[in-house]
C-alpha cells in the first residue's frame, strides 16, 4: 500500500479529528453511489477502497502505538477497533458512535450513507444492529427484523440487540408488505415487560434508546 497519510491527504502529525474530517470529505466525494450511472463507477469504487484501506491502516498504526505506550509488552492491538474495516465514525470501544448520534438526532439518511459505505468484510454485529435500526426508522419492518436477527446471531449475549429485535418482532404483526402502518398489537404482557426491562438497561448504558418502545 502507498503511504496511507498521503492517500488521505493529511500529515502523519494530524490529529484523529483531522484524519476523520479528511476521510469523510473523501468518502463523500468518491462514494460509488455518486457514480452509479457513470463510466467512472469502477474508478470511484477503487478509489473508495483505497481510502478505506488507508484510513484503516492509519487507525491500526495509532492503536498499536497507543497500546505500546501504555503496555510495552503488548504486540499490536488485537482486533480492529469499533468499525473494523475502514470506518472513522466512532473511535470509542462502543463502535459507531457518530452513526448512533446521527440516528438519535434524526439524521437517518446520513447514518445510512455511512453504513452503506462500510465494505462487507467490516460489517460486524453492531453494523447489522444499526442498519436494522435505520430500516426500522424508515418503517421497513421485515428488513429491519432480518438485520437485527443477524446482529443477535453474531453477538447473542448483547441485550441491546435482543431488546431491539423483540420490539420490532412485536410490531411486525401490524405491517403491510413489511411497512409499519399500525400501532403494535398482539404482544403478551410478558413480551412487553421483557422488552421494556432490556430497553431500560440499554437506555442507561447508551444515554438513550435508538429504537423507541412506542
Amino acid at each position: 500500500m502507498s503511504d496511507p497519510y498521503k492517500v488521505l491527504g493529511v500529515s502523519p502529525s494530524a490529529t484523529e479529528e483531522e484524519i476523520k474530517t479528511a476521510y469523510r470529505a473523501l468518502a463523500k466525494k468518491y462514494h460509488p453511489d455518486n457514480y452509479a450511472d457513470s463510466p467512472l463507477s469502477d474508478l470511484a469504487s477503487e478509489k473508495m477502497k483505497e481510502i478505506n484501506e488507508a484510513y484503516d491502516e492509519v487507525m491500526r498504526q495509532r492503536k498499536a502505538q497507543a497500546a505500546g505506550a501504555s503496555n510495552p509488552s503488548s504486540y499490536g492491538w488485537g482486533q480492529s477497533g469499533g468499525y473494523g474495516y475502514g470506518n472513522p465514525y466512532g473511535a470509542s470501544s462502543s463502535g459507531f458512535t457518530d452513526v448512533r448520534n446521527m440516528i438519535r438526532s434524526g439524521r437517518i439518511a446520513d447514518a445510512e450513507q455511512i453504513l452503506n459505505g462500510v465494505p462487507s468484510s467490516g460489517r460486524d454485529a453492531e453494523w447489522y444492529f444499526l442498519k436494522g435500526t435505520v430500516l426500522y426508522r424508515r418503517g421497513w419492518m421485515d428488513d429491519a427484523y432480518s438485520n437485527l436477527q443477524v446482529a443477535c446471531q453474531r453477538d447473542p449475549s448483547n441485550q441491546e440487540y435482543r431488546a431491539a429485535l423483540n420490539r420490532v418482532e412485536a410490531q411486525r404483526g401490524g405491517n403491510y408488505g413489511g411497512y409499519n402502518t399500525q400501532t403494535p398489537h398482539g404482544t403478551s404482557g410478558c413480551d412487553i415487560c421483557s422488552s421494556l426491562i432490556c430497553a431500560d438497561c440499554c437506555c442507561e448504558c447508551m444515554g438513550g434508546d435508538l429504537i423507541p418502545c412506542c
